[in-house]
């Protein structure tokens, strides 16, 4: 048995399709396509390559994308004010702060003053906590690139045995969330599982296999339940490659399903992004009257 590789890069090509439609068919129903803006302070290589990653995608997708820059001596204060006019500017349909910050400035305070209709990234405390309840359109992107993978299996969730190793707030907790809502039984494990002991116990019982930690080869491949779904969304340098949580060659033998890092879920990320965007331009075009949805 050698198992299933998920493309992330051929299910991004394929969403990225489907949303090129919908943003033709919103822009002749609205009369613009919709405007996103990603800000940035100071530059760092690798936040231009994923800006860069952004705006080809926007561009095939038919979205107007705008990378603003700002000196990497901006205060927060500062940055806060840019927020509030993107946030009172009409045209501005969704906003991300792009990371890493400079150490002075609080991401999770920055982050919760843009407008929760026009949060790209699924992260401000409105709208997670809206993920709770189930309700809202607006969905992390690496998490919502997980579910899609899971989704391209065919492999339905409910009473699936769904592990996540790892808790962060960006992946692990909202994840968790997003696999409730189809019903699968969640474990979700972290530090404190593998310092008692049990990590490998409970990832030999997953169905459901997404490993999110950012430690090269944290899961042997022996561990794996053979027919496992494994979703792995550590990207770890080693040298010159790039490794992911799971150890690739092992897991291979016994998983039915495996996402290769790179070209797993990192490429379907950013089409999130743009899938959200989407959702948030149509909300707000439903708030001023125009019903498009």
């Amino acid at each position: 048995m050698s198992a299933q590789i998920l493309d992330g890069k051929a299910l991004a090509q394929r969403l990225k399709d489907a949303l090129k439609v919908e943003v033709a068919d919103l822009s002749k129903k609205t009369g613009a396509a919709p405007r996103l803006v990603n800000i940035m302070v100071g530059e760092e290589h690798g936040a231009c390559a994923y800006a860069r990653s952004q705006r080809l995608a926007a561009d095939y997708i038919g979205i107007r994308y705008e990378l603003t820059t700002l000196p990497r001596d901006t205060s927060q204060e500062e940055l806060i004010g840019r927020i509030r006019r993107f946030n009172a500017d009409e045209d501005v349909n969704g906003i991300m702060i792009h990371k890493p910050l400079p150490e002075r400035i609080h991401y999770g305070i920055v982050a919760n003053f843009v407008d929760t209709n026009k949060d790209l990234e699924g992260i401000n405390v409105a709208n997670i906590g809206k993920m709770i309840l189930g309700d809202t359109r607006i969905i992390p992107c690496t998490p919502a690139a997980v579910m899609e993978h899971i989704r391209a299996t065919g492999i339905g969730l409910r009473g699936k045995e769904a592990v996540i190793v790892g808790h962060s707030h960006i992946v692990g907790k909202p994840l968790s969330l997003l696999l409730l809502e189809e019903y699968a039984t969640v474990t979700v494990c972290h530090v404190a599982t593998s310092e008692a002991g049990r990590l490998r116990e409970h990832v030999g019982r997953a169905d459901i296999l997404i490993v999110a930690v950012g430690r090269p080869a944290l899961i042997p491949g022996g561990w794996i339940k053979k027919g496992a779904v494994v979703i792995d969304v550590g990207i770890n340098r080693q040298g010159e490659t790039i490794v992911g949580d799971v150890d690739f060659e092992g897991a291979r033998k016994r998983a039915a399903f495996l996402t290769p890092v790179p070209g797993g879920v990192g490429p379907v990320t950013v089409v999130m992004l743009m899938r959200n965007g989407i959702e948030a331009y149509k909300m707000q075009m439903s708030t001023r009257g125009d019903r498009i949805v």
